[in-house]
């Protein structure tokens, strides 16, 4: 499957696009573009041919079928925050912002669901919802920014999928826009569709199958109670066990997170979240539910973590100190950018049996390239973000720092896991895919994206790897 090649020049496709869609939406100079050249791993930059911002259904077929019929790739981007180089945008190809697909449809609180468009942010789905005491569960990070459709097409995670579910968990239906322009229904709002499961196939898909325009989400009731358990350790061994010691006891924690000790130094230095700084390792721990479920797991999980050797356990007193630890876990990617001109951000997944080993062993991989890591991520599900810091003003340490990340990335397959675990694909990990799958499975993947794009027109160098042993692919800047 190879790449769609080029012959049409930025002025024609603009002239041919503002025939379809009104001229407005329309942004063809290069200084105006320069804001969609990247996501959020800015490392990798490709500014557009052209970037349109529909604002109808009606307009986004529009586009599509030109697309189609030109031979033109198209990429499709929500809020801009994925970390996988996802949405960079193809040089000779049509950017697809969905940015102005910002409504929440229709909230109906009876069947606890929300109907909402792609751009809407992810937290401002849970806002909506609040009047109603419902929530939406999954909830990444940079929940305040990054968009629902974006979260589609990564499978996003967050704290709290632990115990509610990824975004595939969580999502009952999609309308979405083939290549060819037409629009198609996967899922419904019953409990149940017929077929074969395309729902959860467009999860995780990165914009390869389709532009998704409308999305029906789960909503949860807000818990009675929550509270967070803070558990310090002075091994990471030791805290990484821990992890395992909660879910053997039979406790679904809302949330477990974990941080190493410089990670807990740079929040605590960033907004004073109340982490013990001496710690090697720190906990945190979320226990949701009916008052009489939250103390009575609170006991339990309190218990563990004294058995498996916390140096000290502190309980949340009040729902504004919940707020407080939950906000140095969640800004612990800005605390670290403080430390070095630049980090790189990593995501695999592991099993939870293998947290302390893995630990030790990037700890080793630390020391052989010189290169400093803050250990931060979804400890319950194994769901590691080890942020290597660099600087990219010294010649090769981008290099050097893209070739740790990657053993990151092998290490988490050879124990058992993957290579992402919400973050996606993108340009970022299509070399480590060879680690990961085999050229039979991944020949039913290309097999699968002809279905949907047999001419390769969406998102195209992306998630799926094309090249042998992707020898051509270039480390930085595109295929």
């Amino acid at each position: 499957m190879n790449l769609v090649p080029q012959t049409h020049s930025t002025e024609s496709v603009a002239k041919d696009l503002a025939a379809v869609v009104p001229p407005h939406t329309l942004i063809a100079d290069t200084e105006t573009q320069v804001v969609y050249e990247c996501d959020g791993l800015a490392m990798y930059k490709q500014p557009p041919m052209i970037t349109v911002l529909p604002e109808s259904v009606e307009q986004v077929q529009a586009v599509m079928r030109y697309a189609h019929q030109s031979g033109i790739p198209v990429v499709a981007r929500g809020g801009g925050t994925g970390l996988c180089a996802g949405a960079m945008p193809h040089a000779e190809g049509i950017l697809l912002s969905l940015a102005k697909f910002n409504q929440i449809q229709h909230i109906d609180p009876l069947a606890r669901t929300a109907v909402v468009q792609p751009g809407v942010r992810n937290l401002a789905i849970s806002e909506a919802a609040k009047i109603h005491n419902l929530y939406y569960a999954p909830d990444p990070s940079s929940q305040i920014a990054c968009t629902i459709g974006g979260n589609v097409a990564e499978n996003a995670g967050g704290v709290h999928c632990l115990k509610y579910g990824l975004t595939v968990n969580n999502v009952i239906k999609v309308e979405m826009i083939t290549i060819e322009g037409d629009e198609v229904v996967i899922g419904s709002e019953g409990l149940d569709s017929a077929g074969p499961d395309l729902l959860a196939l467009m999860h995780g898909s990165e914009g390869l199958l389709g532009v998704i325009t409308e999305i029906t989400v789960k909503l949860m009731p807000i818990p009675e109670r929550m509270q967070v358990v803070m558990a310090a350790f002075d091994d990471v061994t030791k805290a990484g066990n821990a992890v395992g010691a909660v879910i053997a006891k039979g406790i679904i924690p809302g949330g477990l997170e974990m941080m190493d000790h410089f990670a807990i130094v740079a929040v605590e230095e960033y907004l004073q979240a109340g982490y013990p700084t001496e710690a090697q390792a720190l906990l945190l721990c979320e226990v949701d539910g009916t008052p009489a479920e939250v103390e009575e797991h609170i006991a339990a999980v309190t218990q563990v973590f004294e058995q498996m050797g916390a140096t000290s356990v502190r309980i949340s007193q009040s729902e504004e100190e919940r707020q407080l630890f939950w906000k140095g876990r969640k800004n612990a990617f800005p605390a670290v950018g403080r430390l070095s001109p630049d980090y790189y951000c990593m995501d695999g997944t592991i099993p939870r049996s293998q947290l302390a080993n893995v630990l030790l062993k990037m700890a080793e991989m630390s020391e052989r390239y010189g290169l400093r890591v803050a250990n931060v991520f979804h400890a319950g599900d194994g769901n590691l973000h080890p942020l290597i810091l660099f600087d990219a003003n010294i010649e090769g340490q981008f290099e050097t720092t893209e070739e740790f990340g990657g053993k990151i990335l092998e290490l988490c397959v050879e124990v058992g896991g993957c290579i992402t675990g919400e973050h996606g694909v993108g340009m970022e990990k299509i070399r480590q895919m060879f680690t990961q799958f085999s050229e039979t499975e991944l020949t039913q993947f290309h097999a699968i994206k002809a279905a949907f794009d047999s001419a390769n027109q969406l998102n195209p160098g992306k998630g799926i790897p094309v090249l042998k042993n992707c020898q051509e692919y270039r480390s930085v800047g595109g295929a």
